[in-house]
């Protein structure tokens, strides 16, 4: 009977060890937290919240009466949906962005706003329509950074404070305009382009024509340099393979011929001779400006002699003008036989 009763006792005893030991293992299991480094634990015992934030690892709590949550303090990425807005200069607008937040305040993101996330949406579209609303197209399109600058300062005023949210950075991603606006700045950017070219070709035409001055200059200077020049303007001429070269009339030559008139008293425009060097006799002075002044008029008469095209006037008038010039001549040069073929015809 006593060894009945002994084995009822040790198997009671075995039974309540066993289910004091799964008592507290689910005890165990009720109260240990694991908390994650990127992760921090708020507790709520009764609802009430407890001061202390859970720092990462295992953490023990109440398993009646105790309630953790675990709030992410990584950065997160919110996109915003494409908004409708008017610029200051009454353009209308699309414009989607994407924004980047943390939780800097565990506590604050819980108990202060329901959901964060979506708060922060929300905050996100007001602030793009208000901040578009303020600036016109150009600064919009060419100022980007500005832009997102002012955005990241007008969503941090109601989030970081009462949401223990903090705004990191606020992108703009795309800016859809009208078509109309877009052929028209088409437009514009295809004049404005159109002006510069015109610009850098006047300035290149000014430049061009301040070298051609200086150059005149030094050729002006420099008597060889012109007709180097001639010569090599000559050369690329012919180096074309051209079928007609134009050489023109050097000009050294016309100032010899100048020359050789003035020294022989002969002006080189066919007028009258005017002695240069008076000799002692004044006959002889007479009879040298009487012979040039034959030779003047022998000159015009044969200048003026019309060319022969085989009709009977013009002969005639080539025999009238032959025997006029054979009279002039033997009054210049008595003692010289004259021939037919003395000067041609």
């Amino acid at each position: 009977m006593s060894r009945a009763l002994g084995l009822v006792l040790m198997t009671g005893l075995v039974i309540a060890i066993v289910l004091v030991a799964l008592l507290v293992v689910i005890l165990l299991g009720l109260s240990v937290r694991n908390v994650q480094q990127y992760q921090r634990g708020v507790v709520f015992r009764f609802g009430r919240l407890l001061p202390h934030i859970r720092q990462p690892g295992l953490r023990l709590i109440r398993p009646v009466g105790d309630h953790m949550e675990r709030v992410s303090i990584q950065t997160e990425v919110l996109g915003v949906s494409p908004q409708g807005a008017i610029t200051n200069d009454n353009v209308t607008v699309t414009v989607d962005a994407v924004v980047y937040f943390r939780v800097i305040d565990p506590v604050k993101a819980l108990v202060n706003v329901s959901d964060y996330p979506s708060a922060v949406s929300q905050i996100a579209q007001t602030s793009l329509r208000s901040v578009i609303g303020r600036a016109d197209l150009d600064t919009l399109l060419s100022d980007r950074d500005r832009i997102n600058a002012e955005l990241r300062t007008v969503m941090d005023a109601p989030t970081e404070d009462p949401w223990g949210v903090r705004v990191e950075r606020v992108e703009i991603k795309d800016i859809a305009l009208p078509q109309d606006m877009m052929r028209s700045m088409s437009k514009q950017a295809e004049a404005e382009r159109e002006r510069r070219a015109r610009v850098i070709a006047a300035d290149g035409e000014a430049q061009a024509a301040r070298k051609l001055t200086s150059a005149a200059h030094t050729m002006a200077d420099t008597p060889g340099a012109l007709q180097l020049r001639l010569l090599q303007t000559v050369v690329d001429v012919a180096a074309e393979k051209n079928s007609t070269l134009v050489m023109p009339f050097p000009v050294e030559l016309l100032r010899f011929f100048q020359q050789a008139a003035d020294k022989t008293g002969v002006p080189a425009s066919g007028g009258e001779s005017v002695p240069v060097d008076a000799g002692p006799s004044r006959e002889a002075s007479s009879s040298r400006t009487e012979r040039a002044r034959a030779r003047t008029r022998t000159a015009r008469a044969v200048h003026a002699a019309p060319a022969l095209d085989g009709s009977m006037a013009d002969q005639q008038a080539a025999t009238r003008t032959r025997a006029e010039r054979r009279r002039l001549e033997r009054e210049v040069w008595p003692d010289i036989p004259v021939t037919s073929g003395s000067v041609g015809a």
